[in-house]
C-alpha cells in the first residue's frame, strides 16, 4: 500500500522589513522538528485524523479543518485538468500552535498539497502548487499571500513576485546568521492583526519600506550582511501589532543589548526573533525570552537557521 508522509517547516512571515513580500523557513538548529506533517495512504473512503501537541485547538469538525479543504481543492484541481483520484486517509501531525505567528496554517497547506501531489505522481509544477497553496491560506487569513507558504515550500528566504510565473524568487542566504525564536503562548489571529494596521501607509513610511526592502535584497547579493541587517526595521506593522504582545519591547531592548543584529514580530505575532551573528548570543537570547516573553506553557523558544530545503516528502518508515 502507498503511504507518504510530508513534513513542511515554520516560517517568518515578513521578515520585520518585507510586510507580505518576504519569507523565511526555520529549522531549529538542534535538529529537532518544527513543523506539521501530514500522513496520506489509500482507503475505501476519505478521512482525516489529526494527532500532535496542538490537534485539540483545531476545528473538532474534520470538514472544517484545512486539510480536507485541500484535499477537496486538490481534487477539483485534478478534475479540471482530467486526472482521476482515489480516495485516501490522511493524518495531520499538529506540532505548531495556531496563531503563533509561525506560519502554522502555511505549514499544514504545505505538507498537505505537497502530499496530495507526490500520492497522484507529481500532476502539478511548483508555480501551480503554490498559487493553491496560497489560495487555501488566504481563506483562513483573508488575504492572500505567499510570505508563509512559499518559503515553507521551497525553503531559505524567498521573495515574493506578484506573478503567477514565478510567484518566488530565492533570496541568497547567510550562512552564520542565528535566529532565536520564541512563541510566547497567547494566540493572536493573523485577521485580527491585519484588522489593527491602518489601510493606507503615509508618503514618508511607503519610501522607507521601498529603500529598505531595495537595499537588503541588493545587499545579501553582494555579501554586505551588515549593510542587510541595518534596514531589518518594520515600519508597516510593528508601530500597530507590538500592542498586542506583553513584554515585546523589553524583549527588543535585552536583544539589542546583547548584540543582536536585528529584532521583530514574525508574522502577526506573538512569535518574536532576534538575528544573531553567533549561536552564543543566540542562545542567551533564548535564554531571557524563556524566562521573560513566555506567557503561559504552551510557549518555546528555539535556536533557528534558514535551511535551504523546504518542505520533504517520502514514504513512511
Amino acid at each position: 500500500m502507498k503511504a507518504l508522509r510530508a513534513y513542511a517547516p515554520a516560517s517568518i512571515g515578513n521578515v520585520s522589513l518585507g510586510f507580505d513580500v518576504l519569507g523565511a523557513a526555520l529549522a531549529p538548529v538542534d535538529g529537532s522538528r518544527l513543523g506539521d506533517e501530514v500522513d496520506i495512504e489509500s482507503a475505501d473512503t476519505f478521512s482525516l485524523t489529526t494527532v500532535g501537541p496542538f490537534a485539540h485547538k483545531l476545528p473538532s469538525d474534520a470538514d472544517s479543518n484545512i486539510v480536507t479543504q485541500c484535499y477537496h481543492y486538490f481534487c477539483a484541481q485534478m478534475e479540471k485538468v482530467g486526472k482521476a483520484t482515489s480516495p485516501v486517509a490522511m493524518t495531520l501531525s499538529k506540532n505548531l500552535p495556531i496563531g503563533s505567528g509561525l506560519g502554522s496554517s502555511a505549514s499544514s497547506i504545505v505538507a498537505a498539497f505537497v502530499a496530495l501531489n507526490a500520492f497522484y505522481d507529481y500532476p502539478f509544477d511548483e508555480d501551480t502548487l503554490l498559487t493553491m497553496m496560497g489560495e487555501l491560506e488566504g481563506q483562513i487569513s483573508g488575504s492572500i499571500h505567499y510570505d508563509n507558504v512559499a518559503p515553507c515550500y521551497v525553503g531559505g528566504m524567498t521573495l515574493m513576485t506578484g506573478a503567477t510565473s514565478p510567484v518566488t524568487l530565492s533570496l541568497p542566504l547567510v550562512k552564520d546568521w542565528y535566529y532565536a525564536i520564541c512563541y510566547s503562548g497567547i494566540s493572536v489571529s493573523t485577521a485580527a492583526a491585519r484588522d489593527i494596521l491602518p489601510k493606507q501607509v503615509d508618503m514618508a513610511t511607503a519610501l522607507t519600506f521601498g529603500r529598505q526592502l531595495g537595499v537588503f535584497v541588493h545587499a545579501l547579493h553582494a555579501g554586505e550582511n551588515d549593510l542587510a541587517a541595518s534596514v531589518m526595521k518594520d515600519v508597516i506593522a510593528e508601530p500597530y501589532r507590538k500592542q498586542l504582545l506583553p513584554g515585546f519591547d523589553e524583549a527588543r531592548a535585552f536583544s539589542e543589548q546583547e548584540g543582536a543584529l536585528a529584532f521583530g514580530i514574525s508574522g502577526s505575532g506573538p512569535t518574536v526573533f532576534a538575528v544573531c551573528d553567533s549561536k552564543e548570543k543566540a542562545q542567551r537570547i533564548v535564554a531571557y525570552l524563556d524566562e521573560h516573553y513566555i506567557q503561559n506553557e504552551d510557549g518555546f523558544s528555539h535556536v533557528c537557521q534558514i535551511p535551504e530545503q523546504g518542505t520533504t516528502v517520502g514514504p513512511i518508515a
